[in-house]
């Protein structure tokens, strides 16, 4: 290899790393949200049927974890746009049934009719309702599990397990 090909290569690189944390620091939660795939209707509706099918107990519940926009980026970011078709199609429908059963939103009605609903719509022959609730129920158990919160207060995850200790005296 060639010397100044050589001194090149490391200057565009040692570029590149020092303009590397000012690129990463610009980043922000609300710039991260570009690009999202719900209305803020249909991702409050999300919500609320994450928070139902994971409530607040003694620990917090899927909603307010974040799990819906964890739900929705995943969907966004690794489904086809059928998936992603049936997603926004599913909140609707949850929402109109639930204005025709009980006259309110989605996200106005109390936990058991929020269950009536998510149970019938579990049950429905409807192959898209199915998938719909069952993508949401997936992405919602990977989400709760996968969160800050379960993998620190629940499964006290280490990163790394195993610690060493050095000085430690041996017993003979």
């Amino acid at each position: 290899m060639e010397r100044r090909v050589a001194l090149k290569s490391m200057a565009v690189a040692m570029g590149a790393m020092a303009g590397l944390p000012a690129w990463a620091s610009g980043w922000n939660k609300s710039s991260l949200k570009v690009g999202i795939l719900l209305s803020a209707d249909q991702s409050a509706v999300l919500k609320g049927v994450v928070e139902a099918i994971i409530p607040k107990t003694d620990t917090p519940g899927a909603g307010e974890l974040g799990v819906g926009d964890f739900v929705q980026k995943m969907v966004k970011d690794c489904y086809d746009k059928k998936s992603q078709d049936i997603l926004a199609k599913g909140l609707e429908t949850l929402n109109t049934q639930s204005m025709k059963d009980f006259n309110k939103a989605f996200t106005d009605i109390n936990r058991a009719q929020q269950t009536q609903l998510l149970t019938a719509m579990e049950k429905s022959g409807d192959a898209d309702q199915k998938a719909f609730f069952g993508t949401v129920k997936n992405l919602t158990i990977q989400g709760y599990m996968s969160s800050e919160y379960v993998m620190t207060n629940i499964t006290h995850y280490e990163m790394i397990p195993a610690r060493y200790h050095g000085c430690v005296p041996v017993k003979q």
